[in-house]
């Protein structure tokens, strides 16, 4: 990352010259300048590609008081700084006359020359400089599922595009073509997709890609929102990666696989002589994403709609334990083929979220596990879902927030997250949420209506 570095006039690094010049044979014409807010949208801002050594070496300002949780109008002037390892051209905007190319930006406090607090992309660098300092580097895995709906005259709707069930094949999922236009693009951004199929619910679909270092694989979180809608808006369809668009049946969520390596490139986690190969860093690790998960559901779960779908009785976990066997706790220690692939699966996020802020929450989280040596409780080998209030007790097993409005209460008491978050994207993460909840709470919906309407 640049990271508010400024070099003479004329100066480039290897790496920006490297992609000034496959801007050239590429034949790109513009460049998507990407970035996140802090509720994880993502804004670019469009420059011609002859500007590329001009951003690369002074930057691209803006106007950051437009932008969500970024700064107040008086503080308006913000820098974007783009990082020449995320160069990628956009499959779908190929043209014989010109092309499309995205860089993912750092953005920088114009004032200090800084990297500006509010930026989601340097909270996760924060914490993977702490993760540095200890030794360790960190891998993630996500698995992100979304919806494909058909179009009323333009319009979405929440008319699935097929019946498919989970893994069926054609005619019942109609969009295996879809999600193979999806993975080409995705390939050609530098995308490693390792499988993709239907998921249980109709018009419901995963694509799973390789695993990365956090910030390579926000990046591709948000790279590969941006190209599921784009493939789908191609075919007239719409894609969301909204957690729970039709009541009744499974939401969308978003796995998330994490391993610690060392410098040596060692995994972390892995221990061939415990009984689930995990070892004592594994589990401090564990043990810290298990006591903070409250606070990180706020981030991992960061809409209304999240908590219709992190509910008991479809997949989604809600309760804070831990297990090897079953998929109703909320953390899951997967098998492991080989040394390097000893992990664990943080089974609650969802694809709303902010990639950045949601992984730097979890790294934060587990790193306070092992700083301050914190025990794992015992795996639960049995279906938490058909415990009763009084074993769920008895096994000591606490339940995520049932609502926003909980969640922020979580975070707004967990010092740790707060300070992986930082106090600028705290305050303004947690000011949007209580904003949006207690707009939620004001709200009628149809289903009152439907109840209550004729009844009373």
């Amino acid at each position: 990352m640049t990271n508010g570095r400024e070099l003479p006039d004329g100066g480039l690094s290897a790496e920006e010259q490297a992609v000034v010049e496959r801007i050239e044979q590429e034949n790109i014409d513009f460049l998507r300048l990407q970035f996140t807010d802090i509720l994880g949208t993502v804004k670019n801002v469009s420059i011609p590609a002859s500007q590329a050594e001009k951003a690369f070496q002074k930057g691209i300002y803006f106007d950051g008081s437009s932008i969500e949780g970024f700064v107040r109008i008086q503080e308006s002037d913000m820098r974007l700084d783009p990082d020449p390892e995320t160069f990628a051209v956009l499959p779908w905007r190929r043209k014989d006359d010109g092309g499309a190319a995205r860089l993912i930006c750092d953005v920088v406090d114009t004032e200090t020359g800084e990297p500006f607090s509010g930026d989601p992309r340097h909270v996760l660098q924060r914490a993977i400089d702490r993760a540095a300092e200890m030794g360790f580097t960190l891998n993630a895995g996500p698995e992100p599922e979304f919806f494909i709906f058909a179009k009323d005259e333009g319009t979405a709707t929440t008319q699935p595009h097929d019946t498919g069930g989970y893994f069926d094949l054609g005619p019942k999922d109609l969009a295996s073509d879809m999600r193979r236009e999806m993975i080409y693009a995705l390939e050609e951004m530098n995308f490693e997709v390792e499988s993709s199929h239907h998921e249980v619910a109709d018009g419901q679909h995963e694509i799973s890609f390789k695993y990365a270092d956090a910030l390579a694989t926000a990046d591709n979180i948000a790279t590969f929102r941006s190209v599921v809608r784009a493939v789908a808006e191609m075919h007239d369809v719409h894609a969301t990666f909204m957690p729970k668009p039709i009541a009744r049946i499974n939401g969308s969520g978003m796995h998330t696989h994490l391993s610690l390596f060392t410098e040596d490139g060692v995994n972390a986690f892995y221990d061939s002589d415990d009984e689930f190969n995990l070892s004592e860093t594994a589990y401090h690790f564990l043990a810290g994403i298990l006591e903070h998960a409250p606070a990180i559901t706020a981030i991992a779960n960061p809409t209304v709609n999240s908590y219709k779908s992190l509910v008991p009785g479809y997949e989604a976990p809600v309760y804070v334990a831990w297990s090897d066997v079953n998929r109703s706790a909320l953390v899951r220690k997967p098998a492991a083929r080989t040394p390097a692939s000893s992990r664990i699966e943080l089974r609650s996020p969802d694809p709303t979220a902010n990639p950045y802020l949601a992984l730097a929450v979890m790294l934060q989280a587990g790193l306070d596990g092992i700083d301050r040596g914190l025990e794992a409780p015992d795996p639960v080998r049995e279906n938490i879902y058909e415990f009763d209030e009084d074993k769920r007790e008895e096994y000591g097993i606490e339940t995520l927030p049932g609502s926003l409005g909980e969640a922020i209460d979580a975070l707004e008491a967990d010092d740790v997250v707060l300070d992986a978050l930082g106090e600028h994207v705290a305050g303004k993460f947690t000011e949007a949420k209580r904003k949006e909840f207690a707009e939620y709470k004001t709200a009628v919906s149809a289903w009152e209506t439907d109840r209550y309407l004729e009844k009373f």
